[in-house]
């Protein structure tokens, strides 16, 4: 007899003595029935979402059961006669999405605890490719480049935490340490400066703070006190808004500086500097916010040269250089020639998740033994116990290998939405595709309305319009920076058909 299987409120069907043979023949390591997949019939645009969608629909529908085991990558790639990569793909952003999991030595499985669906108002699951009534987004964050935290591998962060709390336990260290930051931790990021981003420097030159935000505040106060009579910050053309606060914040004036497609203009910034006395500069080089744009080698050697001749500091935010895909990563300011007055700020937070604080500043001694003066002031010190699991994450190759991991899957996602965008909006579009990071910069090709900014707060996608001087306000180009790693391939297709949704009715008339 046919039942009904109830799955967030919708009823689909499920053969229970279909299902038992399933679980018996799962515990005998044995299958008497190939399980197939078909996709040639199947409406969506590219074979991750064929293969994605079916998966879905087969869980759904109870044709695959919980605990059911996947064929290989490799066994279903050369069954379907697709690319093994494609299959890996699909198998890891199911997992991410709790549809899937993955056991060490034994394969991919059915989760016995599907997510959450937000289908309730359509009788079958419906292929997301579709340009009509498409669900939100489940997964819904704000979208200018954060990391997938769904990919945290959470077994090593406990057994590092475990390990640390034993450790200041026995040694009853859990009172107040370094304001510097734990010297284990500093040693791990002083050896990874140094092999992966060419920085030569001691642990003196390091300060662990929480999260580059801490960093750029720090900076900040530190170079009010020392160029008092200094009142000018120079910021991009756009830049991050949370410093431009934290600037303005200390009686900084803020004057911005042009951009193109090489980075921060330096002939513009040399016109700057002959009309203010400038305190400092802040720069986002590697991967600009929010444009992605990677300034040049040449601008890089300019802009150390006139800080040199002009004596101001150069606060680098290297908020996520670990994500470059195409090429090297070209080296940070700090580590090249003329960087005395550098203030290198980087982040572990855009590795695992924005909520683990924790960020570091490299400078000069002078510099680091003021910012400390400050922690003293309003921390006392980090978080003792985060410090020590991170140093020994770092210490055993952990974090590279999960940065390895997350590049590879950053980047099919970084195409991926390209290649989306390109299909959705066609000629309506323009992109850059950026050599790393984890958002894409989008230029839009049709004239600009004003619901339109509200239609974008509500998917939390961060917008900039540009009223240059040949453009008027009622049509101004209008941009939005489109993060992508913290989506699934799903998810990237969904977000950007409401996007197209919001829009499409104007792009039309």
């Amino acid at each position: 007899m046919q039942n009904r299987k109830s799955v967030d409120g919708l009823k689909y069907p499920v053969f229970k003595t279909y299902m038992v043979q399933q679980t018996m023949i799962q515990k005998i390591g044995q299958q008497s029935w190939k399980f197939r997949l078909h996709l040639e019939d199947r409406e969506e645009k590219t074979l991750f979402l064929k293969l994605a969608n079916q998966i879905i629909q087969d869980i759904l529908s109870g044709r695959l059961a919980s605990g059911t085991r996947l064929a290989g990558s490799r066994t279903l790639a050369n069954e379907l006669k697709i690319n093994r990569k494609t299959v890996q793909s699909v198998y890891e952003d199911l997992e991410a999405q709790g549809w899937l999991v993955s056991k060490a030595r034994q394969g991919t499985f059915v989760s016995a605890h599907l997510p959450d669906l937000k289908y309730k108002d359509q009788p079958k699951a419906r292929p997301i490719s579709q340009t009509i009534d498409i669900p939100r987004p489940t997964h819904l964050i704000q979208n200018d480049g954060v990391p997938d935290t769904r990919l945290i591998p959470y077994e090593l962060f406990s057994r590092a935490y475990r390990h640390a709390l034993i450790k200041v336990t026995r040694h009853q260290s859990m009172g107040y340490g370094d304001p510097q930051g734990s010297i284990e931790l500093r040693q791990a990021l002083q050896q990874m400066l140094s092999m992966e981003r060419f920085i030569q420097s001691s642990i003196e030159h390091i300060c662990v703070v929480r999260g580059s935000q801490m960093g750029i505040f720090l900076a900040s106060r530190v170079l009010a006190q020392s160029k008092a009579q200094r009142h000018v910050v120079v910021v991009e053309h756009w830049a991050y808004p949370p410093a431009i606060d934290t600037f303005l914040s200390h009686g900084y004036q803020v004057v911005r500086v042009r951009l193109d497609q090489y980075g921060l203009d330096t002939d513009h910034l040399t016109e700057i500097l002959s009309t203010y006395q400038v305190a400092a500069i802040y720069t986002t080089p590697h991967h600009q916010y929010p444009t992605t744009v990677s300034m040049s080698m040449q601008r890089r050697l300019k802009l150390l040269e006139l800080s040199k001749s002009f004596d101001f500091y150069i606060i680098e935010d290297d908020y996520d250089h670990e994500f470059h895909y195409d090429s090297r990563p070209i080296p940070p300011l700090i580590s090249l020639p003329h960087a005395d007055k550098v203030i290198h700020i980087g982040s572990l937070s855009k590795v695992f998740a924005p909520s683990l604080r924790v960020g570091y500043v490299v400078a000069n001694p002078d510099i680091v033994q003021a910012m400390n003066q400050d922690i003293l002031l309003i921390d006392k010190q980090g978080n003792a116990i985060t410090e020590l699991a991170i140093a020994e994450l770092m210490q055993q190759g952990e974090i590279k290998r999960h940065i390895r991991k997350m590049r590879k899957i950053y980047q099919s996602r970084r195409d991926f939405a390209v290649m989306t965008f390109q299909q959705i909006f066609q000629d309506k579009v323009e992109i850059s595709t950026p050599a790393g990071g984890m958002a894409l910069w989008v230029k839009f090709n049709f004239p600009f309305q004003t619901q339109y900014i509200e239609r974008l707060k509500q998917l939390n996608i961060h917008s900039e319009f540009d009223f240059g001087s040949d453009l008027t306000i009622e049509n101004p180009h209008f941009y939005i920076r489109f993060g992508f790693a913290a989506l699934s391939e799903l998810e990237i297709e969904q977000v950007i058909q409401h996007l197209f949704q919001a829009m499409v009715s104007n792009i039309n008339q």
